[in-house]
């Protein structure tokens, strides 16, 4: 029996010093970390972070859409304000040119045909000033009646 005695304290020697080896293994490279089985990737905290984030993404959905609706729409009324502004500056202009009796002669003899005592007017039959000739009307320009009857003239002319 005291040769099992040896053999058995031997190879409880032998793991002792390999435990102390292995620790010492473990502590050089840095403190031993015991990793628990992964569970599940979603749990109930992460669930209810979820529905969490999800309730305020849809309660504050509607108020940014509004925000965002708003935000152009006064950016449309700011435009139209400018050119509102645009609009009566350039009618107040025109209200300062109309003071005066110059402009006011001028216009109303363009528009009016006003003319002054003695002064003789003259309007064209078409309504303009120029004084180019018409051209001539070829056949495919003149109505088909015209024509027609062109063509009768010169019939009994010739015969």
């Amino acid at each position: 029996m005291g040769a099992d005695r040896d053999r058995f304290s031997t190879a409880t020697r032998l793991r002792a010093l390999g435990a102390q080896a292995a620790g010492r293994v473990y502590r050089a490279r840095g403190p031993v970390r015991i990793r628990a089985p992964r569970k599940g990737r979603l749990t109930g905290r992460a669930a209810l972070l979820a529905l969490v984030l999800c309730s305020l993404v849809v309660a504050l959905a509607y108020p940014t859409r509004q925000y965002v609706t708003q935000r152009s729409q006064i950016a449309d009324q700011r435009e139209q304000a400018e050119r509102a502004r645009a609009a009566v500056r350039q009618l107040s202009q025109e209200k300062a040119r109309w003071q005066d009796p110059a402009y006011v002669e001028r216009q109303a003899r363009e528009h009016l045909h006003f003319v002054r005592p003695g002064e003789t007017g003259y309007t064209m039959r078409d309504g303009t000033a120029d004084v180019s000739r018409p051209r001539e009307h070829g056949p495919a320009d003149r109505p088909w009646y015209e024509n027609l009857w062109d063509g009768l003239d010169r019939a009994d002319q010739a015969g």
